[in-house]
C-alpha cells in the first residue's frame, strides 16, 4: 500500500505523542539510578545579582555550621600573588553527584532500638532531614553478617545450595525497621544499595565466614542468584534497591566475615554469573560495582574487568575505601583520577570509611573530622559521584561487633544514659551532605595556597555551593573568585566552611 506525505506526517505525529504519553517524569531517585556517567547539564550559572552566605563549622569554638548573614560580591581586581584566593569556575562542569550518607548495620539498628523514643527521632531528623538535619540521600548495608553484627548469620540453613530456606526473617527484627525509618524521614526516598562480607561457610574453601577463604566454583551460580533473593526480598518490604557491590573488601583475609577475589576471579564472577543471573531475574536495572576496597590496588582492578568489555558491560563502576594508610603512606587519591581518565564512561563511589580504634576521650578529637573533609573534598574533585560512610550510630563502646573491632561513627548512642553523642564528623559531613544535593554538578574550583582545600557543585535549583577546609593552626583572610567577581572572607583555624551562592 502506497503511502502519501500527509499519512506520514500523521503515522510520525501520532508516534512522538504515544512517546511523549508514555514518558512519566522521572522521581530524584530514577533521575540519580538512570543518569550516565556525567549526567544532565545544568542551566549556565550567573553571578549577577546574587548573594552569599557562609556556614562555619571551627576547632576551640562553639561554631557548628554557624550561619552568616549574607554577603556581597564585588567587581573583582586582579589577584595578588600574597593573597590566599579560591577560584570557582562555574562554565566548567565535571561528574554528576548522587549522594551522601552512611551504612545502616545490624550495629546501627541495634544501637537505634536502644534508645529513648525521642532520640531515635532526633537521629532520624539529625541525618536525613535537609531542613533541621544533614540531608543524608546514600545508604548501604550489608547482605546477611558483618563484623558490625552481634553474631554470624545468613539467609539459609546451612548446606542449602538451592536457596529453598531463604529469608531475611532476621532483618525484620532491627534493621529493616531503622532503614524503612530513614526512608521516611529522607522523604521517602534514599538510594539504597548493599554489599555482602562473605557467603555462606559451605560455599567456601576454608568451610568459615571469618578468616578470608574463597568462593568455591561449583557455588558460583548459587551465591549470584543470592543477591538476586536478597534484592527482591528487600524490595517486596518497600525498600528499592539500587545496586550491589560483589564483595566488601576482596584482598583482606580479616578475622571477621571476609572473602577473597583476585581481579580476574571477580572479572569472571561478574562476566560468566552475577551479571547473566541478574539479568535473567529481570534486575540488569541494578548497579553493580566492583572491587569494593582501598584506593592503593583499585587501578589494578578497574584495568582488569573495564578492559573485558563483556565484564565491563555490567559493572556500573568502582568503589574504594580509604584504609591504604595501614601501611603508612598517605591517601592516593590521584588513583582515582588515573581511573577516571582511563575509564570516562564509569563511575567513583566512595563506600566506606571510618576512623578505627575506639576510644571514648577521642569524641571530640578534631583530626578525626579533618580526616573526612580532606577524603571528601580530594575524592569529589578526582571525579567521585556519591560519598558513603561506614556505621551511622554506635554505642558508648563502639559497637557492637562480635570480633571486638570497635570504631568511631559520627554520632554515638548512649544506651546507659539514653544521650546522643555528636562528632565533629557529623558537622564536617553535613557541610558538604545538607547542600550538595542529588543531581548536582560539579565545577572547576582551585586554591591558590595548600593550606585551604575546596571543592564546589551546582544544585538544580541554581545554587553554587563552594566547601572549603583550612588545615592550618593560622586564621586565614581569602577571596573566592567567580566570573568578574569576588567576595572577602575569614576562615578559622582548623575549620570548614560552606558558601552558598544564590
Amino acid at each position: 500500500m502506497k503511502v502519501n506525505k500527509v499519512q506520514w506526517l500523521a503515522i510520525i505525529s501520532i508516534s512522538i505523542l504515544l512517546v511523549a504519553c508514555n514518558q512519566a517524569p522521572k522521581t530524584q531517585f530514577e533521575k540519580r539510578t538512570n543518569s550516565d556517567a556525567e549526567g544532565a547539564s545544568i542551566n549556565p550559572f550567573s553571578i549577577k545579582g546574587k548573594s552569599s552566605k557562609v556556614f562555619t563549622t571551627a576547632s576551640n569554638t562553639k561554631l557548628r555550621m554557624e550561619s552568616s548573614e549574607a554577603l556581597s560580591f564585588e567587581s573583582a581586581m586582579q589577584p595578588l600573588e600574597n593573597q590566599v584566593s579560591v577560584f570557582v569556575n562555574p562554565q566548567k562542569t565535571f561528574q554528576t553527584f548522587i549522594g551522601i550518607g552512611g551504612a545502616i548495620t545490624d550495629a546501627s539498628a541495634e544501637i537505634f532500638a536502644k534508645l529513648p523514643t525521642d532520640k531515635q527521632e532526633e537521629l532520624l531528623s539529625a541525618y536525613y532531614d535537609v531542613e533541621k538535619g544533614i540531608g543524608y540521600s546514600l545508604c548501604r548495608t550489608p547482605i546477611h553478617s558483618c563484623d558490625f553484627s552481634s553474631g554470624s548469620y545468613t539467609y539459609i540453613e546451612e548446606g542449602d545450595k538451592e536457596l529453598k530456606t531463604f529469608t531475611i526473617e532476621h532483618d525484620r527484627q532491627f534493621k529493616i525497621p531503622m532503614i524503612k525509618k530513614a526512608i521516611a524521614a529522607a522523604g521517602g526516598e534514599l538510594m539504597l544499595y548493599a554489599s555482602p562480607w562473605s557467603p555462606p561457610a559451605f560455599m567456601k574453601d576454608n568451610k568459615n565466614m571469618l578468616r578470608g577463604g574463597k568462593l568455591l566454583p561449583d557455588f558460583y551460580d548459587s551465591w549470584a542468584l543470592y543477591y538476586t533473593k536478597f534484592i527482591k526480598a528487600y524490595e517486596a518490604e518497600g525498600m528499592p534497591i539500587w545496586g550491589i557491590t560483589i564483595q566488601n573488601e576482596p584482598m583482606a583475609v580479616q578475622r571477621w566475615e571476609s572473602c577473597i577475589y583476585t581481579a580476574e576471579e571477580e572479572r569472571d564472577f561478574l562476566k560468566n554469573h552475577l551479571g547473566p543471573i541478574m539479568e535473567k531475574e529481570g534486575l540488569g536495572d541494578k548497579k553493580i560495582v566492583v572491587w569494593d576496597h582501598n584506593r592503593d590496588l583499585i587501578n589494578n582492578r578497574a584495568n582488569v574487568i573495564f578492559e573485558d568489555p563483556e565484564a565491563a558491560k555490567y559493572a556500573w563502576g568502582i568503589g574504594f575505601h580509604w584504609y591504604e594508610t595501614w601501611a603508612g603512606g598517605t591517601s592516593m587519591f590521584t588513583n582515582l583520577g588515573n581511573i577516571k581518565e582511563s575509564f570516562p564512561s564509569k563511575n567513583l563511589l566512595f563506600t566506606e570509611g571510618c576512623q578505627e580504634g575506639f576510644d571514648p576521650d577521642k569524641y571530640q578529637f578534631w583530626k578525626h573530622a579533618e580526616r573526612y573533609g580532606r577524603s571528601i573534598i580530594n575524592d569529589f574533585n578526582q571525579g567521585t559521584v556519591g560519598w558513603t560512610d561506614w556505621n551511622i550510630l554506635l554505642d558508648q563502646n563502639g559497637g557492637p561487633n562480635h570480633v571486638g573491632n570497635f570504631c568511631f561513627s559520627p554520632i554515638h548512642g548512649d544506651t546507659e544514659k539514653g544521650e546522643l553523642i555528636y562528632t565533629p564528623t557529623y558537622y564536617y559531613i553535613g557541610h558538604f551532605s545538607k547542600f550538595i544535593r542529588p543531581n548536582a554538578k560539579r565545577v572547576s574550583t582551585t586554591s591558590s595556597r595548600s593550606h585551604l582545600l575546596s571543592t564546589s557543585f551546582l544544585n538544580e535549583d541554581g545554587s553554587l555551593i563552594t566547601v572549603v577546609m583550612n588545615q592550618s593552626d593560622e586564621e586565614i583572610e581569602y577571596k573566592l573568585y567567580c566570573d568578574s567577581e569576588t567576595v572577602q572572607l575569614t576562615i578559622p583555624p582548623h575549620a570548614i566552611q560552606t558558601q552558598v551562592i544564590q
